[in-house]
Parts: C-alpha cells; structure tokens; sequence
C-alpha cells in the first residue's frame, strides 16, 4: 500500500535521492579505468634523432614517432597525438593541426 506524503515530504526527500543516484553514478565512473584511445592537441616543443619532443595530456614532456608518411614537422607545430588505450607508450603523432606549410598538399 502506497503511503500518501506531504509536498515538503516530497521536496525533502527527491533531492536526497537524486543526489544519492547521481553519488552512486559518479562512482562507479571513477573506478571504471578507460581503455579507448584518446586523441589530443599538442606542440612540438623539440625534434631530437629518437622522435618528436611532445606535451601529453599532464603536461609531461615525450619523445615520440609520427605515423604520417612523407609528412615534415616542425618545432612550435601544433599537431594531434593519439594515446591508443590509455597507454603512454604507444603514444604518437597521428595528424597535424590547419595547414603542414607544404606547397604539394596547399589547396589554391
């Protein structure tokens, strides 16, 4: 049998529940570990013979490869790096943000 409550009833007792889903919600998200890639803008900060010196997501420094074919970076070049299932050691070049500066490939 259904118990009849009284409007302040109501408005006390719904936001404790909404707060209580949307509590439970949030956990279960921050235990759960992501494994997709994830794709982020970043800077060339330096070329060395190993790679291409980039910011990951934390702002930590890697030298990392460029998986563009007969591609040219540059320092200061904003390019996309992807980080295949969250993890950091294969993490590489994969695009380039606007315009590579190559004549060849420049619309007219």
């Amino acid at each position: 049998m259904r118990k009849n409550i009284t409007k302040k009833e109501h408005d006390t007792i719904m936001p404790n529940i909404a707060d209580e889903i949307l509590k439970t919600i949030k956990y279960a998200i921050d235990r759960k570990a992501v494994n997709c890639d994830i794709t982020y803008e970043s800077v060339i900060k330096d070329i060395t013979p190993k790679g291409y010196v980039i910011l990951d997501r934390t702002g930590s420094e890697r030298t990392v490869q460029c998986c563009i074919p007969g591609v040219s970076l540059r320092m200061m070049q904003r390019v996309w790096v992807k980080e295949p299932m969250g993890n950091l050691k294969d993490l590489h070049i994969c695009g380039v943000v606007g315009n590579t500066n190559n004549s060849k490939s420049r619309r007219r």
